[in-house]
């Protein structure tokens, strides 16, 4: 059995150049040997579990959406907002959901107190990212890389 203590898990913490997105986080999978780098599913593990703080006022992330991956969120305390294709849900202690593939999503805590939150996802090798907003996306071949393009045809400098 592999175990560690929250408590015990340094927090890693990240602000955008400009400030407007900031947020915490600790990497229970880490913590517990995940190898985030690596392709043998032994050693990557089948899901990434982390804990998530929002100060007050912060959004950590811009909207994005994800190509293979799902989200599943648990909020431990705190209030937001949770920004979707939908529009803006109000999120407080206790509540639940999940973001399947494709699916846009942002966290925002509009509360005074921190927001915590449990985030698992499964991760999936070759994973890539849209960002509606600034029409860019994050792809993960073999390096992570962010990127803007045209669409092309698919057979577009190939004859």
């Amino acid at each position: 059995m592999r175990k560690v203590n929250t408590n015990q898990i340094q927090e890693d913490t990240w602000t955008s150049p400009k400030g407007r997105f900031c947020g915490a986080s600790k990497g229970l999978s880490e913590a517990l040997g995940r190898k985030a780098a690596s392709t043998d599913l032994r050693e990557r593990h089948p899901f990434d579990v982390e804990i998530t703080r929002i100060p007050p006022g912060a959004t950590p992330y811009p909207y994005h959406s994800h190509s293979a991956q799902w989200e599943f969120y648990h909020v431990i305390s705190g209030f937001g907002t949770v920004r979707d294709a939908q529009g803006v849900t109000p999120i407080a202690a206790g509540d639940a959901f999940v973001f399947e593939p494709g699916e846009p999503h942002q966290m925002t805590n509009t509360g005074t107190e921190d927001l915590l939150v449990y985030v698992i996802a499964d991760n999936p090798i070759g994973e890539s990212c849209h960002y509606p907003d600034s029409g860019k996306w994050a792809v993960r071949s073999p390096e992570r890389r962010l990127i803007r393009s045209e669409k092309l045809d698919y057979y577009d400098g190939e004859e």
